[in-house]
C-alpha cells in the first residue's frame, strides 16, 4: 500500500535532483525539496511542521560547499536554504550584524568591509551560508564563527524559536552541540555577530590578502572544500602529499595535485560514489602510513547502502 504525501504545500516538489544544488555537482535526488526564499521563514517553519509530524527525516542544504550528497539521493525533506536579509544595529562601540541563515558568507563580508564592520574578513575565503557556518563553526586565517557570533535563533520541533548564546553551542573546532546532534528535528534561522568598526580600506586590504592566498593554494572547479579535519599538531594536505596522494584518482574524482585536501570533480562521469571511494582509499592510504586516522570536515548525506 502506498503512504500517502504529507500534507505539503505545492512549493514542496516532489523527486528532484540535487547535484545542481551541490558544489561538486553530484548527487541523487530528494524525496521532497522546498527552496526556502523568505528570510523570516513562515512558510519554511509551516513545511518544517509538517515534516516533523509525518516522522520525514530533514535535511537542510545551504550553499552545499560542504556536503557530499549519495548517489541514490536523501529521504525525507530536503531544504536548500536561500533566504537572504542583513540588517545591523550599534551599542556603543560595538556593533551587532544581523543575517538570515541562508545568506551567503562572502556577501556577509563585503556587507560588512562596505560599513566598516571588522571581525568577518576571514569568510571572504569561505564558501557556503551563515546558517551551515553556525553548525560547523566554519573558520579561516585564524578566525571563526565561535569568535564573532553573539547568538543564534533555532527553531526547534515541539519547542519554537529559542536564542542561543554562543556559549550555549560548545564550540570546539569544526565542531558545535548542534552539528553533534542525531536528530534533524531543528532549523537555525538567524544569527547575530558582534564587530567592531574599522576603516574600511583597511578591511579591504585584509580580504584581498585572504583571496589571493585562497586562490594561490586552494584548487579552482568542482569540489568540496577541505575533506578532512586538521589533526591535532597536522595538516590533513601534509599527510596525504607525505603519502604520495597527489593526483591520484579513482574515477573522475582526483585529489587536487594543488593542495591534497582538497578532491575535484574532474570530468562528466564523477560520482558520489567515486567521491566516497577516494575518501576511503586516501584516509587507509594515510592511516597505514601514518598511524593517524583521518576525520571528516565534509558531511555524507543521503541513501548510501
Amino acid at each position: 500500500m502506498t503512504t500517502p504525501d504529507p500534507p505539503f504545500p505545492e512549493e514542496v516538489l516532489r523527486h528532484q535532483p540535487l547535484a545542481r544544488f551541490t558544489a561538486a555537482r553530484l548527487g541523487g535526488p530528494a524525496d521532497y525539496l522546498y527552496i526556502a526564499k523568505d528570510p523570516g521563514y513562515c512558510e519554511a517553519r509551516a513545511v518544517l511542521r509538517i515534516a516533523w509530524s509525518a516522522g520525514l527525516p530533514v535535511t537542510v542544504i545551504g550553499g552545499g560547499a560542504n556536503v557530499l550528497v549519495a548517489d541514490k539521493g536523501i529521504r525525507g525533506l530536503t531544504i536548500i536554504n536561500r533566504a537572504t536579509q542583513i540588517s545591523q544595529e550599534t551599542c556603543g562601540d560595538d556593533i551587532y550584524v544581523s543575517a538570515s541563515s541562508g545568506s551567503n558568507l562572502i556577501r556577509l563580508v563585503r556587507y560588512c568591509q562596505e560599513r566598516g564592520f571588522a571581525g568577518m574578513e576571514w569568510a571572504i575565503a569561505v564558501p557556503g551560508t551563515v546558517g551551515g557556518a553556525v553548525v560547523n563553526n566554519a573558520g579561516a586565517h585564524g578566525g571563526n564563527m565561535a569568535k564573532r557570533l553573539r547568538k543564534a535563533l533555532i527553531f526547534e520541533s515541539g519547542k519554537g524559536e529559542t536564542w542561543y548564546d554562543r556559549e550555549d553551542l560548545n564550540y570546539a573546532y569544526r565542531y558545535s552541540a548542534l552539528k553533534a546532534r542525531t536528530d534533524t528535528r531543528f532549523f537555525v534561522m538567524t544569527a547575530v555577530f558582534q564587530l567592531k568598526k574599522a576603516q574600511p580600506a583597511a578591511i579591504l586590504r585584509r580580504m584581498n590578502e585572504f583571496s589571493d592566498y585562497r586562490k594561490r593554494t586552494q584548487p579552482p572547479g568542482a569540489s568540496l572544500g577541505s575533506i578532512f579535519k586538521n589533526p591535532s599538531g597536522d595538516y590533513a594536505g601534509r599527510l596525504i602529499e607525505a603519502a604520495n596522494l597527489k593526483g591520484f584518482r579513482i574515477g573522475d574524482v582526483q585529489v587536487s595535485p594543488i593542495h591534497a585536501n582538497f578532491f575535484v570533480n574532474i570530468g562528466e562521469n564523477a560520482s558520489a560514489s567515486d567521491y566516497y571511494r577516494l575518501i576511503e582509499a586516501v584516509r587507509r592510504r594515510v592511516e597505514d602510513s601514518f598511524g593517524t586516522r583521518l576525520e571528516l570536515e565534509i558531511q555524507t548525506l543521503g541513501e548510501w547502502a
